[in-house]
Protein backbone atom coordinates (compact mmCIF):
# COMPACT_ATOMS: atom_id res chain seq x y z
CA UNK A 1 0.00 0.00 0.00
CA UNK A 2 1.76 3.29 -0.89
CA UNK A 3 2.29 6.03 2.09
CA UNK A 4 1.30 9.35 0.89
CA UNK A 5 4.16 12.03 0.64
CA UNK A 6 4.71 14.65 3.29
CA UNK A 7 3.84 18.16 1.89
CA UNK A 8 6.04 21.43 2.44
CA UNK A 9 4.60 25.38 2.11
CA UNK A 10 6.70 26.80 -0.39
CA UNK A 11 6.76 30.55 -1.57
CA UNK A 12 7.87 32.47 -4.84
CA UNK A 13 7.50 34.91 -7.00
CA UNK A 14 6.24 35.43 -10.51
CA UNK A 15 7.02 38.16 -12.60
CA UNK A 16 4.83 39.80 -15.61
CA UNK A 17 4.56 42.43 -17.93
CA UNK A 18 2.00 44.87 -18.00
CA UNK A 19 0.00 46.59 -21.17
CA UNK A 20 -1.07 49.91 -19.75
CA UNK A 21 -2.18 52.75 -21.17
CA UNK A 22 -0.53 56.28 -21.73
CA UNK A 23 -3.80 57.30 -18.66
CA UNK A 24 -3.18 54.40 -16.46
CA UNK A 25 1.10 54.96 -16.84
CA UNK A 26 0.83 58.31 -15.82
CA UNK A 27 -1.16 57.10 -12.55
CA UNK A 28 0.89 54.52 -11.40
CA UNK A 29 3.97 56.93 -11.71
CA UNK A 30 2.07 59.04 -9.43
CA UNK A 31 1.40 56.36 -7.16
CA UNK A 32 5.12 54.99 -7.36
CA UNK A 33 6.63 58.92 -6.85
CA UNK A 34 3.32 58.93 -3.83
CA UNK A 35 5.52 55.89 -2.28
CA UNK A 36 8.91 57.49 -2.59
CA UNK A 37 7.62 60.68 -1.10
CA UNK A 38 6.05 58.56 1.95
CA UNK A 39 8.96 56.80 2.57
CA UNK A 40 11.20 60.03 2.52
CA UNK A 41 8.92 61.60 5.22
CA UNK A 42 8.71 58.45 7.56
CA UNK A 43 12.65 58.84 7.31
CA UNK A 44 12.60 62.13 8.35
CA UNK A 45 10.02 61.92 10.86
CA UNK A 46 12.58 58.61 12.46
CA UNK A 47 16.02 60.31 12.52
CA UNK A 48 14.21 63.68 14.23
CA UNK A 49 12.67 62.15 17.07
CA UNK A 50 14.35 60.90 20.32
CA UNK A 51 14.50 57.05 19.92
CA UNK A 52 11.50 56.64 23.20
CA UNK A 53 8.90 58.07 21.08
CA UNK A 54 9.93 56.19 17.53
CA UNK A 55 7.12 53.38 17.93
CA UNK A 56 4.72 51.98 15.17
CA UNK A 57 1.33 53.81 16.01
CA UNK A 58 3.53 57.04 16.06
CA UNK A 59 4.69 56.43 12.66
CA UNK A 60 0.99 55.27 11.38
CA UNK A 61 -0.51 58.64 12.99
CA UNK A 62 2.41 60.59 10.81
CA UNK A 63 1.66 58.93 7.73
CA UNK A 64 -2.24 59.66 8.38
CA UNK A 65 -1.23 63.17 9.04
CA UNK A 66 0.91 63.58 5.82
CA UNK A 67 -1.53 62.37 3.98
CA UNK A 68 -4.10 64.77 5.18
CA UNK A 69 -1.69 67.61 4.50
CA UNK A 70 0.19 67.09 1.11
CA UNK A 71 -3.14 66.58 -1.16
CA UNK A 72 -0.99 63.91 -4.12
CA UNK A 73 -0.22 61.74 -2.03
CA UNK A 74 -3.50 60.54 -1.64
CA UNK A 75 -2.69 58.92 -4.78
CA UNK A 76 -1.21 55.83 -3.15
CA UNK A 77 -3.79 53.85 -1.37
CA UNK A 78 -4.18 53.78 1.88
CA UNK A 79 -3.21 50.17 2.01
CA UNK A 80 0.09 50.87 0.27
CA UNK A 81 1.05 53.44 2.55
CA UNK A 82 0.89 50.90 5.07
CA UNK A 83 2.87 48.68 3.48
CA UNK A 84 5.64 51.53 2.89
CA UNK A 85 5.70 51.56 6.82
CA UNK A 86 5.52 47.92 7.01
CA UNK A 87 8.98 47.50 4.73
CA UNK A 88 10.88 50.44 6.35
CA UNK A 89 10.67 48.78 10.29
CA UNK A 90 11.84 46.09 8.38
CA UNK A 91 14.85 47.37 6.97
CA UNK A 92 15.72 49.01 10.39
CA UNK A 93 15.37 45.50 11.93
CA UNK A 94 17.74 43.88 9.14
CA UNK A 95 20.21 46.52 10.07
CA UNK A 96 19.92 46.11 13.67
CA UNK A 97 20.23 41.53 13.13
CA UNK A 98 23.41 42.87 11.04
CA UNK A 99 21.81 41.87 7.70
CA UNK A 100 21.98 44.90 5.87
CA UNK A 101 22.71 48.55 6.30
CA UNK A 102 21.00 51.30 7.67
CA UNK A 103 17.83 52.49 5.35
CA UNK A 104 18.47 56.06 3.74
CA UNK A 105 17.02 58.66 1.49
CA UNK A 106 15.18 57.19 -2.12
CA UNK A 107 16.52 59.60 -4.80
CA UNK A 108 14.07 60.53 -7.47
CA UNK A 109 16.37 59.66 -10.35
CA UNK A 110 18.10 56.56 -8.92
CA UNK A 111 15.34 54.80 -7.10
CA UNK A 112 13.60 51.84 -8.74
CA UNK A 113 10.20 52.85 -9.32
CA UNK A 114 7.54 50.42 -7.51
CA UNK A 115 3.95 50.19 -5.91
CA UNK A 116 2.97 47.43 -3.43
CA UNK A 117 -0.53 45.46 -3.37
CA UNK A 118 -0.30 43.83 -0.21
CA UNK A 119 -3.98 42.37 -0.31
CA UNK A 120 -4.15 39.23 -2.76
CA UNK A 121 -7.38 39.74 -2.76
CA UNK A 122 -7.68 42.97 -4.24
CA UNK A 123 -5.99 41.93 -7.12
CA UNK A 124 -8.93 39.85 -8.62
CA UNK A 125 -6.89 37.87 -11.44
CA UNK A 126 -8.68 36.08 -14.18
CA UNK A 127 -7.29 34.26 -17.28
CA UNK A 128 -8.80 35.97 -20.92
CA UNK A 129 -6.88 34.41 -23.46
CA UNK A 130 -3.78 31.99 -23.96
CA UNK A 131 -1.62 34.65 -23.30
CA UNK A 132 -3.17 37.22 -21.39
CA UNK A 133 -4.83 37.53 -18.21
CA UNK A 134 -6.11 40.44 -16.15
CA UNK A 135 -5.68 41.90 -12.98
CA UNK A 136 -7.27 44.66 -10.62
CA UNK A 137 -5.24 47.70 -9.23
CA UNK A 138 -6.22 49.72 -6.67
CA UNK A 139 -6.94 53.27 -8.01
CA UNK A 140 -5.96 52.48 -11.80
CA UNK A 141 -8.76 49.40 -12.29
CA UNK A 142 -8.71 45.97 -14.62
CA UNK A 143 -4.99 45.73 -16.58
CA UNK A 144 -4.19 43.14 -18.66
CA UNK A 145 -0.48 41.71 -18.04
CA UNK A 146 0.87 38.50 -19.94
CA UNK A 147 0.04 35.04 -18.91
CA UNK A 148 3.34 33.02 -18.93
CA UNK A 149 2.44 30.42 -15.83
CA UNK A 150 -0.53 29.29 -14.14
CA UNK A 151 -0.92 30.66 -11.04
CA UNK A 152 -3.56 29.73 -8.49
CA UNK A 153 -7.08 31.31 -9.41
CA UNK A 154 -10.58 30.48 -9.72
CA UNK A 155 -11.31 26.29 -8.33
CA UNK A 156 -7.53 26.17 -7.71
CA UNK A 157 -6.74 28.19 -5.15
CA UNK A 158 -7.60 27.99 -1.33
CA UNK A 159 -6.07 28.60 2.18
CA UNK A 160 -2.70 26.82 0.44
CA UNK A 161 -2.35 28.13 -2.31
CA UNK A 162 -2.97 31.52 -3.33
CA UNK A 163 -1.41 34.62 -4.45
CA UNK A 164 -0.86 36.84 -1.29
CA UNK A 165 -0.14 39.87 -3.08
CA UNK A 166 1.61 41.75 -5.55
CA UNK A 167 4.48 44.38 -6.18
CA UNK A 168 4.24 47.03 -9.57
CA UNK A 169 7.99 47.31 -10.33
CA UNK A 170 8.91 49.75 -13.37
CA UNK A 171 12.49 49.09 -15.39
CA UNK A 172 13.79 50.34 -18.69
CA UNK A 173 10.71 47.74 -20.27
CA UNK A 174 7.66 49.53 -19.05
CA UNK A 175 6.07 48.51 -15.77
CA UNK A 176 5.76 44.67 -14.57
CA UNK A 177 3.92 43.15 -11.77
CA UNK A 178 5.43 40.75 -9.17
CA UNK A 179 2.92 38.12 -8.07
CA UNK A 180 3.51 36.39 -4.48
CA UNK A 181 2.57 33.14 -4.29
CA UNK A 182 2.35 30.41 -2.27
CA UNK A 183 1.82 26.54 -2.99
CA UNK A 184 1.37 23.27 -1.04
CA UNK A 185 3.42 20.91 -2.85
CA UNK A 186 4.65 17.09 -2.41
CA UNK A 187 8.39 17.20 -0.28
CA UNK A 188 10.54 15.87 -3.58
CA UNK A 189 11.90 12.06 -2.97
CA UNK A 190 15.71 12.00 -2.79
CA UNK A 191 17.42 12.83 -6.60
CA UNK A 192 19.38 10.25 -7.46
CA UNK A 193 21.41 11.69 -9.97
CA UNK A 194 24.86 11.77 -10.27
CA UNK A 195 27.00 14.35 -8.38
CA UNK A 196 28.69 17.28 -10.48
CA UNK A 197 31.62 19.97 -9.71
CA UNK A 198 31.25 23.14 -11.18
CA UNK A 199 33.55 25.71 -12.15
CA UNK A 200 32.55 29.37 -12.48
CA UNK A 201 34.51 31.02 -15.35
CA UNK A 202 34.81 33.72 -18.14
CA UNK A 203 35.29 31.86 -21.58
CA UNK A 204 32.86 28.88 -20.45
CA UNK A 205 30.80 29.85 -17.97
CA UNK A 206 30.16 26.98 -16.23
CA UNK A 207 32.17 24.39 -16.89
CA UNK A 208 31.41 20.98 -15.38
CA UNK A 209 33.71 18.09 -14.20
CA UNK A 210 31.80 15.20 -16.38
CA UNK A 211 32.60 17.79 -19.70
CA UNK A 212 29.12 18.74 -20.32
CA UNK A 213 30.09 22.21 -19.95
CA UNK A 214 27.23 24.77 -20.50
CA UNK A 215 28.35 27.81 -22.75
CA UNK A 216 26.05 30.88 -23.84
CA UNK A 217 26.27 29.80 -27.45
CA UNK A 218 27.87 33.41 -27.74
CA UNK A 219 31.43 34.00 -28.27
CA UNK A 220 32.63 36.06 -25.24
CA UNK A 221 35.54 37.61 -27.23
CA UNK A 222 35.69 40.21 -30.28
CA UNK A 223 37.32 39.46 -32.92
CA UNK A 224 40.05 41.42 -31.49
CA UNK A 225 40.72 39.32 -28.40
CA UNK A 226 38.89 41.44 -25.93
CA UNK A 227 35.89 40.57 -24.24
CA UNK A 228 32.45 41.43 -25.13
CA UNK A 229 30.28 43.41 -22.78
CA UNK A 230 27.13 43.31 -25.66
CA UNK A 231 27.35 39.26 -26.23
CA UNK A 232 23.93 39.20 -25.50
CA UNK A 233 22.72 41.50 -28.20
CA UNK A 234 22.18 40.70 -31.54
CA UNK A 235 24.09 42.07 -34.50
CA UNK A 236 21.30 44.42 -35.90
CA UNK A 237 20.96 45.86 -32.13
CA UNK A 238 24.85 46.22 -31.02
CA UNK A 239 24.82 48.43 -34.78
CA UNK A 240 21.72 50.66 -32.87
CA UNK A 241 22.91 51.00 -29.97
CA UNK A 242 26.58 52.11 -31.17
CA UNK A 243 24.07 54.47 -33.28
CA UNK A 244 22.26 55.19 -29.84
CA UNK A 245 25.76 55.72 -27.85
CA UNK A 246 26.96 58.44 -30.57
CA UNK A 247 23.87 60.53 -30.86
CA UNK A 248 24.04 59.98 -27.11
CA UNK A 249 26.96 61.96 -27.00
CA UNK A 250 26.75 64.36 -29.69
CA UNK A 251 23.73 65.52 -28.46
CA UNK A 252 25.91 66.18 -25.01
CA UNK A 253 28.55 68.02 -26.25
CA UNK A 254 26.18 70.75 -26.76
CA UNK A 255 24.78 71.03 -23.27
CA UNK A 256 26.04 73.62 -21.33
CA UNK A 257 27.23 73.17 -17.27
CA UNK A 258 24.34 73.48 -15.37
CA UNK A 259 21.76 73.14 -18.19
CA UNK A 260 19.02 70.97 -17.64
CA UNK A 261 19.17 67.54 -20.06
CA UNK A 262 17.07 67.94 -23.09
CA UNK A 263 14.03 65.81 -23.40
CA UNK A 264 15.61 64.54 -27.01
CA UNK A 265 18.80 63.09 -24.84
CA UNK A 266 16.73 61.55 -22.13
CA UNK A 267 14.64 59.50 -24.79
CA UNK A 268 17.65 58.52 -26.26
CA UNK A 269 19.51 57.32 -22.74
CA UNK A 270 15.97 55.86 -22.43
CA UNK A 271 16.40 53.91 -25.38
CA UNK A 272 19.72 52.47 -24.55
CA UNK A 273 18.67 51.67 -21.25
CA UNK A 274 16.03 49.54 -23.04
CA UNK A 275 18.61 47.57 -25.31
CA UNK A 276 20.42 46.96 -22.04
CA UNK A 277 17.82 45.18 -20.59
CA UNK A 278 16.97 43.58 -23.05
CA UNK A 279 20.24 41.95 -23.30
CA UNK A 280 19.92 41.42 -18.65
CA UNK A 281 16.97 39.39 -19.61
CA UNK A 282 17.94 37.57 -22.66
CA UNK A 283 21.02 36.71 -19.84
CA UNK A 284 19.00 35.83 -16.72
CA UNK A 285 16.59 33.70 -19.06
CA UNK A 286 19.65 31.47 -20.04
CA UNK A 287 20.67 31.12 -16.37
CA UNK A 288 17.13 30.20 -15.68
CA UNK A 289 17.10 27.42 -18.10
CA UNK A 290 20.48 25.94 -17.65
CA UNK A 291 20.15 25.73 -13.72
CA UNK A 292 17.21 23.79 -14.21
CA UNK A 293 18.65 21.27 -16.34
CA UNK A 294 21.56 20.94 -14.11
CA UNK A 295 18.78 20.29 -10.80
CA UNK A 296 16.59 18.08 -12.85
CA UNK A 297 20.02 16.16 -14.02
CA UNK A 298 22.29 15.90 -11.02
CA UNK A 299 21.25 14.94 -7.47
CA UNK A 300 24.59 16.59 -6.09
CA UNK A 301 26.05 19.98 -7.44
CA UNK A 302 29.39 21.25 -6.19
CA UNK A 303 30.69 24.55 -6.67
CA UNK A 304 33.25 26.89 -4.87
CA UNK A 305 32.65 29.51 -2.74
CA UNK A 306 34.05 32.31 -3.88
CA UNK A 307 34.56 36.08 -2.40
CA UNK A 308 32.94 37.71 -6.03
CA UNK A 309 33.36 41.40 -3.69
CA UNK A 310 36.82 41.25 -3.17
CA UNK A 311 37.47 39.25 -6.78
CA UNK A 312 35.89 42.59 -8.85
CA UNK A 313 37.86 45.22 -6.52
CA UNK A 314 39.75 47.90 -8.83
CA UNK A 315 43.35 47.82 -8.83
CA UNK A 316 43.83 51.53 -9.36
CA UNK A 317 45.40 51.67 -6.50
CA UNK A 318 46.72 55.50 -4.59
CA UNK A 319 48.91 57.99 -6.01
CA UNK A 320 51.72 56.48 -3.84
CA UNK A 321 51.24 52.80 -4.83
CA UNK A 322 49.48 52.82 -8.68
CA UNK A 323 48.14 49.93 -9.52
CA UNK A 324 49.36 47.43 -12.11
CA UNK A 325 47.20 46.50 -15.51
CA UNK A 326 44.38 48.42 -14.73
CA UNK A 327 42.83 48.14 -18.09
CA UNK A 328 43.45 44.43 -17.88
CA UNK A 329 41.96 44.21 -14.37
CA UNK A 330 38.89 46.62 -15.13
CA UNK A 331 37.63 44.51 -17.70
CA UNK A 332 38.11 41.12 -15.95
CA UNK A 333 36.09 42.79 -13.21
CA UNK A 334 33.61 43.91 -16.12
CA UNK A 335 33.49 40.01 -17.42
CA UNK A 336 32.72 38.39 -13.80
CA UNK A 337 30.03 41.15 -12.97
CA UNK A 338 28.36 40.00 -16.42
CA UNK A 339 28.40 36.52 -15.80
CA UNK A 340 26.54 37.21 -12.75
CA UNK A 341 28.19 33.88 -10.28
CA UNK A 342 26.21 34.81 -7.17
CA UNK A 343 22.83 34.77 -8.70
CA UNK A 344 23.33 31.22 -10.31
CA UNK A 345 24.17 30.05 -6.98
CA UNK A 346 21.34 31.04 -5.58
CA UNK A 347 19.10 29.90 -8.48
CA UNK A 348 21.09 26.07 -8.60
CA UNK A 349 20.52 25.96 -4.59
CA UNK A 350 16.77 26.22 -4.23
CA UNK A 351 16.11 24.61 -7.76
CA UNK A 352 18.45 21.63 -6.43
CA UNK A 353 16.55 21.58 -3.55
CA UNK A 354 13.17 21.53 -5.46
CA UNK A 355 14.23 18.27 -7.16
CA UNK A 356 15.69 16.52 -4.44
CA UNK A 357 18.84 17.82 -4.86
CA UNK A 358 21.44 19.42 -2.54
CA UNK A 359 24.39 21.75 -3.38
CA UNK A 360 27.07 22.10 -1.13
CA UNK A 361 30.05 24.96 -1.04
CA UNK A 362 34.03 23.96 -0.79
CA UNK A 363 36.95 26.28 -0.34
CA UNK A 364 38.29 27.77 -3.62
CA UNK A 365 42.15 28.23 -3.41
CA UNK A 366 44.07 26.40 -5.40
CA UNK A 367 41.32 24.54 -7.55
CA UNK A 368 42.46 25.97 -10.83
CA UNK A 369 46.31 25.45 -10.19
CA UNK A 370 46.04 21.73 -9.11
CA UNK A 371 46.19 18.78 -11.45
CA UNK A 372 43.12 16.60 -10.99
CA UNK A 373 45.09 13.47 -12.37
CA UNK A 374 48.28 13.49 -9.95
CA UNK A 375 46.78 15.74 -6.65
CA UNK A 376 50.31 18.14 -6.88
CA UNK A 377 50.03 21.46 -7.75
CA UNK A 378 53.11 22.22 -9.52
CA UNK A 379 54.62 25.76 -10.62
CA UNK A 380 53.68 26.56 -14.00
CA UNK A 381 51.08 24.22 -14.72
CA UNK A 382 48.69 27.04 -15.95
CA UNK A 383 50.05 27.24 -18.69
CA UNK A 384 47.37 29.85 -20.17
CA UNK A 385 43.60 30.72 -18.76
CA UNK A 386 42.59 28.17 -20.87
CA UNK A 387 45.06 25.20 -20.76
CA UNK A 388 46.37 23.27 -17.78
CA UNK A 389 49.77 20.96 -18.49
CA UNK A 390 50.79 19.15 -15.38
CA UNK A 391 54.47 20.08 -14.95
CA UNK A 392 54.97 17.01 -12.09
CA UNK A 393 57.01 14.27 -13.51
CA UNK A 394 55.25 11.28 -14.45
CA UNK A 395 52.10 12.81 -14.87
CA UNK A 396 51.82 14.98 -17.65
CA UNK A 397 48.38 15.36 -18.14
CA UNK A 398 46.65 18.19 -19.99
CA UNK A 399 43.37 19.36 -20.08
CA UNK A 400 41.38 22.52 -20.24
CA UNK A 401 42.11 24.63 -17.20
CA UNK A 402 38.25 25.03 -16.57
CA UNK A 403 37.42 21.35 -16.80
CA UNK A 404 40.59 20.77 -14.22
CA UNK A 405 39.25 22.93 -11.88
CA UNK A 406 35.60 21.29 -12.20
CA UNK A 407 37.02 17.85 -11.52
CA UNK A 408 39.11 19.60 -8.46
CA UNK A 409 35.72 20.79 -7.27
CA UNK A 410 34.58 17.86 -7.00
CA UNK A 411 37.40 15.98 -5.16
CA UNK A 412 37.19 18.15 -2.89
CA UNK A 413 33.58 17.25 -1.94
CA UNK A 414 34.37 13.64 -2.02
CA UNK A 415 37.42 14.16 0.05
CA UNK A 416 35.03 15.75 3.08
CA UNK A 417 36.25 19.04 2.42
CA UNK A 418 32.86 20.80 1.79
CA UNK A 419 31.96 23.85 3.87
CA UNK A 420 29.17 22.81 6.21
CA UNK A 421 28.23 25.47 9.01
CA UNK A 422 28.22 24.37 12.76
CA UNK A 423 28.98 25.72 15.84
CA UNK A 424 29.62 29.10 14.12
CA UNK A 425 32.77 27.66 11.67
CA UNK A 426 32.91 25.52 8.62
CA UNK A 427 33.67 21.65 9.36
CA UNK A 428 34.41 19.14 7.05
CA UNK A 429 32.20 16.14 6.66
CA UNK A 430 32.45 13.45 4.73
CA UNK A 431 28.90 12.07 2.52
CA UNK A 432 28.06 8.58 3.52
CA UNK A 433 29.31 5.74 1.09
CA UNK A 434 31.91 7.76 0.21
CA UNK A 435 35.64 5.88 1.27
CA UNK A 436 38.43 8.03 1.49
CA UNK A 437 40.93 5.80 -0.73
CA UNK A 438 38.36 5.81 -3.13
CA UNK A 439 36.94 8.96 -2.87
CA UNK A 440 38.57 10.27 -6.69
Amino acid sequence: MATERAQEKRQFGHRARLALTPAQVRLVDAQAHAARTTWNLLHDWWTMLPKGKRTLAAADAAIRQARRDIGWLAALPAQAAQAVLKTYFQAWKNCWDGRAEAPNFKARLRTVMSVDVPQGRDLQVKRVHRRWGMVNIPKIGRVRFRWTKDLPIGRAAGTDNKISGARLVKDALGWHIAFRVQTLNAVPEPHTGPAVGIDAGVNIPLALSDGNHQDHGRPARLPDGTADRDKWLNPDDKAKLLRLEQRAAHRKSFRKPGQKTSNRLKRTYDQIASLRATAKRRASDWQHQTTTHLARTYGVIVVEKLDIPNMVKSARGTIENPGKNVAQKSGLNRSISQEAWGRTVTMLTYKAARHGGTLHKVPAPGTSRRCSMCGFTTPGSRESQAVFVCKNEGCGWSDNADHNAARNVLHLYRMSHALVPAAGRAVGRRPRGVKPATAR
